[in-house]
């Protein structure tokens, strides 16, 4: 395996007249370039859901989605930048994945930005006291899919977050702290 990668990179090196240095350099940038960029992204939405209460176990599960994907486009980035295939395949092929992966997956991705935006803007936080389409009760879990609502009578109701975001939200409890932003 190892050794038909060489074989390829090898073969790539003398079609495109670049130096073996040029090549490895490409291919480190593109590794680097990812990972920090990918560790950033991480750190900056783990401290946000850390903030808003959210368990260490859905953060971690997050993380790990993080370091999937861009594991996902290191790869790719580096199938570019040694030529192993031409601009045209590489932009056909991930138009027609992200296409495929955003109508699949669009609630999701809806509701799991959403419930990004609502952790960063600190529009709600655990214990706050909320009401949201005539249900008035306190927040006990915001999740990056949904929020856990537990009414007056006891009863646990889950919003998606991108109801809560798009939707009238008031929030009894945290009139100071938002209006400091203002």
């Amino acid at each position: 395996m190892i050794y038909t990668i060489f074989l390829l990179f090898l073969e790539v090196w003398i079609l495109a007249n670049v130096s073996i240095i040029e090549l490895a350099l490409r291919v480190i940038v593109a590794v680097v370039g990812f990972w920090l960029i990918g560790e950033f992204m991480t750190r900056v939405i783990t401290h946000a859901a850390r903030r808003a209460g959210i368990s260490k176990a859905e953060i971690r599960f997050f993380r790990e989605g993080i370091s999937a994907v861009f594991i996902l486009l290191t790869i790719v980035a580096v199938i570019h930048v040694s030529g192993l295939t031409s601009e045209f395949t590489a932009l056909t092929l991930s138009g027609i994945v992200a296409i495929a992966l955003t109508l699949a997956l669009q609630t999701t991705l809806s509701n799991v930005i959403s419930g990004i935006l609502v952790l960063l803007d600190n529009t709600i936080r655990i214990s706050d006291l909320i009401e949201y389409s005539g249900i008035k009760g306190e927040v006990v879990k915001i999740g990056l899919r949904n929020s856990w609502i537990k009414t007056g009578e006891g009863n646990l109701v889950i919003i998606s977050n991108s109801q809560i975001a798009s939707g009238p939200l008031i929030n009894y409890t945290a009139s100071g702290r938002l209006l400091k932003k203002l």
